[in-house]
């Protein structure tokens, strides 16, 4: 096939482009190299570069804005298959840029659809990438009432630090549970507003165009290439990046509350899944590894394995829009995709230290911090 991969350049995208291309596919990749994520200009396709500095045969790269119909179009010109990854990312900054966070990622993803609704095109399968951040707090279990879906913790129970979710009905302390596809949508911040607009902008359109697509919910990914310097990046390239500059990984609550982290390696393999079978058809999927794993635990972690002595500051401040556990329900796509998650946590951040240990951090977390702060989106 000819892959068209948006947003190819960066973290999850230069490595399925690596296995695409491994897999004989050719590929072209459609990004516009944006600095907050590419800090020095440059992508991540330096494995698919040839000695004098041109990519290898059958891979493409051009610079382009998905807003732009017209790179776009071009863009799309003569390929099999589109992966849309294209995304700005980042949870705190979506509170307060949030024109930029809805022009590049639901406006961005419209223009990709009209282009594709407009019937002049040869794609053949739509992979796009979901966040588990569209349902806001996981699923629980109460004791009493069975299965619940809480809405976000209140403000005074959040600022008495009584950090663990109650149940709307009886009041009493949840037990988490796997959260599944079918639990209900509840994005707590306008980036998870945008995610959830592209999985279903995407599928909308596929269906009414019978043009097969899959959305695939991403769970915390991590692994090499994450942008370190990007404080909006995901919580294990932030915390990196403090340790690499001998400060403490800054941890919100009481370092509990849990997530499902994912090896970007486990990523590229549901990418691919979803992207060759055609049981993905008009489908979402959970993906990640079914295991929950505290922040504070993965700061201290972290710590260790790098061997810096810098213990985590638990701060017993909380975020607006934070939650308290979420993790992946994965029966879903195991049963009809067979995907397998291979990437053991302790693993995993092995391999990304591996790499962190070679790169330098321009650590901007505490800009990014003082920004929430004076907004008013970071309290305690």
């Amino acid at each position: 096939m000819k892959v068209l991969i948006t947003g190819g350049a960066g973290f999850v995208g230069s490595f399925v482009c690596e296995q695409l291309h491994a897999q004989g596919h050719e590929v072209r990749v459609f990004d516009n190299l944006e600095p907050q994520v590419h800090a020095s200009g440059q992508s991540n396709l330096q494995s698919l570069m040839r000695p004098g500095g041109d990519l290898r045969a059958g891979v493409e790269l051009v610079w382009g804005d998905v807003r732009n119909r017209h790179q776009l179009e071009a863009a799309m010109r003569g390929v099999d298959a589109i992966i849309h990854l294209a995304a700005q990312v980042g949870v705190g900054q979506s509170m307060y840029e949030i024109t930029r966070y809805v022009d590049h990622n639901t406006v961005g993803t419209a223009v990709l659809l009209e282009l594709l609704a407009a019937r002049q095109h040869t794609v053949r399968k739509v992979v796009v990438a979901s966040s588990m951040s569209i349902y806001g707090e996981g699923a629980y279990d109460c004791v009493g009432c069975g299965e619940v879906y809480p809405m976000l913790r209140s403000l005074s129970q959040m600022r008495s630090g009584d950090w663990e979710p109650r149940c709307p009905r009886c009041s009493e302390p949840l037990i988490p549970k796997p959260t599944p596809e079918t639990k209900p949508l509840l994005p707590t911040s306008i980036y998870a507003v945008t995610k959830r607009d592209q999985e279903e902008m995407c599928l909308s359109i596929g269906r009414a165009y019978d043009i097969p697509t899959a959305a695939l919910r991403f769970f915390n990914i991590y692994g090499s290439r994450q942008a370190l310097s990007n404080p909006y990046t995901g919580v294990a390239a932030i915390f990196s990046s403090r340790l690499l500059n001998r400060r403490s990984p800054v941890v919100f609550e009481d370092g509990g509350q849990t997530r499902d982290f994912v090896h970007v390696t486990d990523i590229v393999q549901a990418v691919l899944l979803a992207l060759h079978k055609d049981e993905a058809n008009f489908e979402v999927f959970n993906v990640g590894t079914g295991q929950p794993t505290s922040i504070g635990y993965v700061a201290e972690l972290l710590g260790r394995k790098m061997q810096i002595d810098v213990p985590p500051q638990i701060e017993n401040t909380f975020r607006e829009g934070d939650i308290r556990h979420c993790y992946a329900d994965i029966q879903k796509i195991r049963n009809m995709l067979g995907f397998e998650p291979t990437v053991r946590l302790d693993d995993g951040i092995d391999e990304l230290i591996g790499w962190v240990s070679s790169q330098t951090a321009d650590d901007r977390f505490e800009l990014a911090a003082s920004e929430l702060k004076q907004r008013g989106l970071a309290r305690c």
